[in-house]
């Protein structure tokens, strides 16, 4: 056979293999948008509406330390629902058939199915453009594109230089106890205190806000609201203790906690670690799960604590067994146990000390349920909120009992709202306003003007100073005020829904906290 012969074969048979292309470049966009739909569904599903900055954190920050019924929730709720609906549309699409089916359409004779290549491919686009519009609108990415155009100015009007602040101490320095309780609300009050429910499922954190310094948003006791770059856990951690929410920019990731290049948490960053460290604090950081998930490993030790406690060095103290992992890492009656040692420990120095921890129980879905909970509620998440608040009030107990606690504060605090976005569907009215919870116990410091405040996070920056007994030159730090003074908020000086919408704006300002 000739050449010439054999050339158009080998042009059919290209030109076969090229027809392929558009099918496969849809069917793959098919799945993208079926998995930017289905990620988006469960994220709202399970977190709730937190804001694109933390589902953009959540993106750069890794698998490190994740909770294993997460990626399994995720596998089941997201990724494989996402391969049902992708292949039969991609199949009903393309659909071979031998013998097409015509009919009349318009009074002319049409074929009906197979759709055509060009329309099957428009049709394939539209859908996965429709999802993939769909998903951005459901995790507010049309939001935070809008605000990421819009700059603002606030840090240059508003944002306190902790380098440029003068804070004295007193000449005998009080110690830190500050224990970070996950996603604990005043909601969970009864609604005759001023709570969402009908009835009172932290009566032991309610008679310690009693008992001591509470600042509320009400008259009665109440707490602190949740504002961009701080609806999660270490958004909250930076806002309580760097005065900033915590914006995550396009482009920062590395291996170990995508935030930072080589494990370094916002270096430029002035923080209450840091002004603690300047003035001869012995400081430690307790969690009880990997230490590294999030960032917060990389956060404190950036910000020069002394010691990081997680589950891997409770393994090695032989607080829980080599093998041992439940929830994130270990429950929270361990996690007490275990800053009863090393608080012991760190007592005996020769120097005064700030040792923060965070519990984890009441992390969502549904808490976890330890040997210590009770079973008095239908809901499980109500069973763990009620042991946190018992274990917790029964840590404070132990804590006035020690040789150290005269000359120690202690400060109670939940972080953000809780992710349990189904909970607050079947238990919380729609229009409940939510605030996180606050309690200042033997504070070097007191005022009268704790009820009906506007305030978030960042304002526990300076009020922990200046519960810790330090004078700060103009009671301002970061976008935080200390609440024992007399200085509005920044909420309450421009408004709620002003502040958080210029806290989400870009800020160039910001950048130099990565330096």
């Amino acid at each position: 056979m000739s050449n010439k012969h054999r050339k158009p074969a080998k042009k059919t048979a290209r030109r076969t293999n090229l027809r392929w292309i558009p099918p496969v470049l849809i069917g793959l966009f098919l799945l993208l948008g079926c998995l930017c739909f289905f990620s988006a569904l469960w994220y709202s599903r399970i977190f709730g509406r937190t804001g694109f900055d933390s589902v953009l954190y959540t993106l750069t920050s890794g698998l490190t330390g994740t909770q294993p019924g997460m990626l399994k929730s995720y596998i089941t709720g997201c990724a494989l629902p996402a391969v049902a609906v992708c292949v039969p549309l991609f199949v009903i699409l393309y659909f071979p058939l031998k013998k097409p089916i015509v009919r009349k359409v318009f009074g002319k004779k049409r074929q009906v199915f197979p759709l055509h290549r060009i329309v099957a491919g428009c049709l394939g686009a539209a859908i996965s453009l429709g999802l993939i519009l769909h998903a951005a609108y459901s995790v507010e990415l049309l939001q935070y594109i809008k605000s990421q155009v819009q700059g603002t100015a606030l840090y240059q009007a508003e944002y306190k230089d902790p380098k440029k602040v003068s804070v004295t101490f007193p000449e005998k320095k009080r110690n830190l106890v500050y224990i970070i309780l996950e996603s604990m609300e005043t909601s969970y009050l009864s609604e005759d205190l001023g709570g969402a429910l009908d009835h009172n499922l932290i009566p032991e954190l309610y008679a310690l806000a009693q008992e001591n310094t509470n600042f509320s948003h009400n008259d009665t006791v109440g707490g602190f609201s949740q504002i961009s770059g701080a609806s999660w856990t270490v958004g909250s951690m930076v806002a309580q203790t760097g005065g900033v929410p915590l914006k995550v920019p396009l482009g920062i990731k590395d291996q170990q906690n995508g935030y930072g290049a080589g494990g370094v948490f916002l270096p430029g960053l002035t923080t209450l670690q840091n002004i603690l460290h300047d003035n001869g604090y012995y400081q430690a950081l307790m969690v009880g799960s990997n230490s590294n998930y999030g960032g917060r490993r990389a956060y404190y030790l950036t910000h020069e604590i002394d010691a990081v406690y997680d589950l891997y060095t409770a393994r090695e103290d032989g607080l829980i067994p080599q093998d041992y992992y439940k929830w994130w890492g270990f429950e929270d009656l361990h996690l007490f146990e275990y800053a009863k040692e090393k608080l012991t420990e760190i007592a005996s120095k020769e120097q005064p000390f700030a040792f923060t921890m965070l519990t984890a129980d009441t992390h969502h879905v549904g808490g976890y349920p330890c040997a210590l909970c009770k079973r008095q509620y239908k809901e499980n998440y109500d069973n763990v909120i009620a042991c946190s608040s018992a274990q917790t009030a029964a840590f404070i107990a132990w804590l006035q009992q020690q040789p150290f606690y005269e000359n120690t504060t202690v400060i109670i605090t939940g972080d953000h709202n809780s992710m349990d976005a189904n909970y607050f569907k079947r238990n919380v009215a729609e229009d409940y306003e939510r605030h996180m919870y606050n309690c200042f116990i033997n504070a070097a410091a007191s005022t009268e003007n704790t009820a009906n405040r506007q305030f978030c996070a960042m304002d526990l920056f300076p009020t922990t100073l200046a519960a810790l007994g330090c004078n700060i030159a103009g009671d301002r730090l970061g976008f935080g005020t200390n609440l024992f003074s007399d200085t509005p908020t920044l909420l309450e000086k421009f408004g709620y829904d002003y502040f958080s919408e210029e806290l989400s704006k870009r800020a160039f300002y910001y950048s130099r906290f990565y330096d």
